[in-house]
């Protein structure tokens, strides 16, 4: 019976940069091969690891796409007072 994949969270535009790096990495594509599928130059990709701020929606969901990823966005629970458990 085959599992989902764990889904990733990203909170802050570093960890998108080190999730996307990462995921490459797993999928061994270098940088030029994403590049030129999402139409960047090999400099420009490496670039936007380093500063994910940066990257724009398009290319993040060009990018997504290369990796093989799906882009969701939910509302992230914070949990209230009361439902913190007192030690």
């Amino acid at each position: 019976m085959a599992t989902s994949p764990p889904s990733l969270v990203i909170i802050t535009a570093p960890h998108l940069g080190q999730l996307l790096t990462a995921i490459r990495k797993r999928h061994k594509l270098t940088q030029a091969a994403v590049a030129s599928r999402v139409g960047l130059s090999q400099n420009r990709l490496s670039h936007l690891e380093r500063h994910p701020e940066e990257i724009s929606f398009k290319q993040l969901l060009s990018w997504c796409s290369v990796l093989e990823l799906q882009l969701r966005l939910e509302e992230r629970y914070i949990a209230a007072p009361e439902d913190l458990a007192e030690w």
